[in-house]
């Protein structure tokens, strides 16, 4: 008992200490729970509709879609702005793939396999004919070769072949992207035209369209530009900018963030004694060409961006300054050092030899092995007696297990590659240079390869050229001196107006960017500035940024945020400030031009007035006026004169983008040649119902809360 009461006495302290450890286990578990929260944030490249992407889930999308254009193209990789570009392309269709899915499940839209079935039996769809399975006698998509690759496929897949496999791979995986584009395509036709039957046409709306077009008027047009009314002689309250901001303040409101911001690019370029250095090398190099020095060997020495193969190649196969040279060089001729602009290069070049040869050939090949060299060159040498002596190509292909049939070499297949060994050199050379019906036994370290030419065509100019190519590139010493000379400017100017007062005094120069987007693949045009890019959507107004080292490794970098515009209406100031004052101003002048008019009855007294007076013909409803003398487009004047009858003088004055009007209107007349069909031109509504539908995109994605992280991530 004296313990319970003893327990019961420390009863207050015991409740305290359970109390705060309730306290920190709960708290301990929010602080887990809210970092997982922001972990998972951080992996999240977007959201739409609340259905959000991870940077590995966007990572494998972007893969996806590069191997398809690797494989159609026949590319073993991507440039850096062909890369931003499929990651563009990508996350626009993860966009409104998402959009077009939430709203068609809203009505009940969706894609059966018994539709996508009827499209493959159809064959038209233009997505089709990008697959493999082209019936090539009928250029038309072939459902039965699809059938069997994918019973291929799965048969393979059993069958474990690796090597095939891979192959088997990599189209079944373009297939299935294929497929999965259609079916998308299918869903968004299918509710674009469910929004297209929404628009409707009539005969009396068809009648009107058709008037709309064909229906000329030709005036006599009075004008007071606005151009001659000064910008000083109309005053401009802060109660009239209020006025018009609010009377079209929806132009105003922005649905993506965005920021100001005020930069220092500065670009590394080589100094007067890198472009001597270089300049020696190259004039070395001259001097060894000249000297008849082996040109593998003085290309070699002067790290030449184009080594020498010594194989013959068209002039396609050389830069554009350097083919333009050898075109007007004689065979044995080296040029002096001469730079090229576009590429910041010098070059040196040497025409060594030149020569008409085919651009492409036939041939057709057995490749012959054996235990050892000399037993593979034992066989071909047997196999080039018996052709020699007439037997039968492609009979004796077959004996060795291949087919013997014929193929075609071009030029563009090998003059363009960087090394050629001694072998593939050997094997051009012998196929550009043999005739019609030759035969050759040539000889390899691995085996041997008895080949004939079957045909040649198409011949052209070949040259055998050294080029000494050579960027301008600046020292380390350089890169060193003006890194050491940005970076003080950026440590002694750490805000914005020092960078302002103080870039003159570097030999820098402040520049601007307004409405910067995250969106956007780089800062200022300049490539590798992720870093700089993630800085500017995370700083505050007014900080400045660390210094960058960004592009080819070229450029530095310095960055001021000046302004946030976050999502929501633009305040009146700025931009929009200057943008609302022009068209104040221009109301202003329509005003003191309306009185100028005011009480003007026909057109000698608009004249009178000091008006400009021209013909115009031609003025049809459907299509906006050019007025030369007011420099400007006016839908408004189309609209006014179309209500005026022939012989009738405007009502009123109108109000255009560039000047004040009034008219007579001389004549109304159909267009020569045109003949109202009902049928035609409510089909012709029709169709632009479907682009006024087509458009319905836009609209969705300012309603689907889109969150674009990407710049975080790429």
């Amino acid at each position: 008992m004296a313990a319970i009461g003893k327990i019961r006495s420390w009863g207050p302290v015991l409740a305290t200490v359970i109390g705060l450890a309730l306290f920190a286990f709960i708290a301990e578990e929010m602080f887990r729970s809210c970092e997982a929260t922001n972990n998972e944030r951080r992996q999240q490249v977007g959201e739409v509709l609340g259905k959000k992407i991870s940077v590995q889930e966007f990572q494998s999308l972007v893969d996806e879609y590069q191997e398809v254009i690797k494989m159609t193209q026949g590319r073993d990789n991507l440039s850096e702005d062909e890369l931003n570009q499929v990651k563009d392309q990508v996350w626009q269709q993860f966009v409104n793939n998402t959009i077009i899915e939430t709203e068609a499940a809203k009505v009940g839209l969706t894609v059966t396999d018994e539709e996508m079935q009827n499209v493959l039996k159809a064959g038209t769809n233009p997505m089709l004919m990008q697959t493999p399975f082209v019936n090539q006698q009928t250029g038309r998509f072939d459902v039965s070769q699809l059938t069997k690759f994918l019973a291929d496929y799965n048969k393979m897949k059993s069958q474990g072949n690796a090597q095939m496999m891979e192959q088997y791979d990599r189209i079944y995986n373009y297939w299935k992207f294929m497929e999965k584009n259609i079916r998308q395509q299918l869903l968004a036709t299918k509710y674009q035209q469910l929004l297209a039957q929404c628009l409707l046409s009539n005969p009396v709306s068809a009648k009107m369209a058709f008037d709309a077009q064909n229906e000329e008027s030709d005036v006599l047009l009075a004008a007071v530009p606005y151009s001659t009314i000064k910008d000083t002689d109309v005053e401009v309250t802060d109660g009239d900018l209020k006025d018009k901001y609010n009377s079209q303040k929806e132009q105003y409101k922005q649905y993506v963030e965005s920021r100001d911001i005020k930069y220092v690019d500065f670009q590394v370029v080589a100094s007067k004694a890198d472009r001597d250095a270089l300049m020696k090398t190259l004039q070395e190099a001259q001097r060894q060409l000249n000297a008849g020095v082996v040109p593998a060997e003085a290309v070699r020495k002067a790290q030449s961006q184009i080594a020498y193969t010594g194989i013959f190649a068209t002039r396609n196969a050389f830069p554009a300054d350097i083919a333009q040279k050898i075109d007007s060089m004689a065979v044995g001729q080296v040029t002096a050092p001469f730079e090229t602009k576009y590429d910041n290069t010098l070059n040196v070049v040497k025409l060594i030899a030149k020569t008409q040869m085919p651009d492409s050939v036939e041939y057709r090949q057995i490749q012959v092995g054996g235990a050892t060299p000399e037993a593979a060159q034992k066989t071909a040498d047997s196999i080039y007696t018996a052709l020699q002596g007439g037997a039968d190509f492609e009979a004796i292909a077959k004996k060795y297990g291949q087919t013997g049939e014929k193929q075609w070499m071009t030029s563009a297949m090998y003059e363009r590659a960087q090394t050629i060994d001694a072998d593939t050199k050997a094997y051009i050379q012998t196929i550009s240079t043999l005739d019609a019906g030759q035969l050759k036994n040539l000889q390899f370290t691995q085996g041997s390869i008895v080949l004939q030419v079957t045909a040649r065509k198409a011949f052209v100019n070949k040259f055998d050229v050294a080029v000494v190519k050579h960027t301008i590139d600046f020292s380390k010493q350089t890169y060193s001196e003006a890194y050491n000379k940005f970076s003080q400017y950026v440590s002694e100017n750490n805000n914005i107006e020092g960078l302002e007062k103080n870039a003159q005094k570097f030999g820098f120069r402040v520049q601007e960017r307004q409405d910067l987007y995250n969106s956007e693949h780089n800062v200022a045009g300049v490539r590798s500035t992720r870093d700089a890019m993630k800085w500017i959507f995370d700083a505050k107004e007014g900080e400045v940024s660390p210094l960058y080292e960004c592009g080819n490794n070229d450029h530095l970098l310095v960055v001021a945020l000046t302004a946030i515009h976050p999502v929501g209406y633009r305040p009146l100031d700025g931009m929009v400030k200057d943008q609302v004052r022009q068209q104040v101003i221009r109301d202003k002048k329509f005003e003191k031009a309306a009185e100028k008019l005011a009480g003007v009855k026909d057109i000698a007294a608009a004249k009178a007035k000091g008006a400009v007076v021209d013909s115009v013909r031609q003025i049809t409803f459907s299509a906006p006026v050019f007025v030369a003398s007011a420099g400007a487009s006016e839908p408004a004047l189309s609209g006014a004169v179309a209500a005026v009858k022939a012989g009738q003088f405007s009502p009123a004055v109108v109000k255009g983008n560039g000047a004040a009007y009034l008219f007579q209107v001389l004549s109304k007349k159909q267009r020569e040649g045109a003949k109202f069909d009902e049928k035609q031109q409510a089909q012709q509504l029709r169709q632009q119902a479907m682009q006024a539908a087509s458009r319905f995109m836009n609209e969705l994605y300012l309603k689907a809360d889109v969150v674009d992280n990407r710049y975080l991530f790429f």
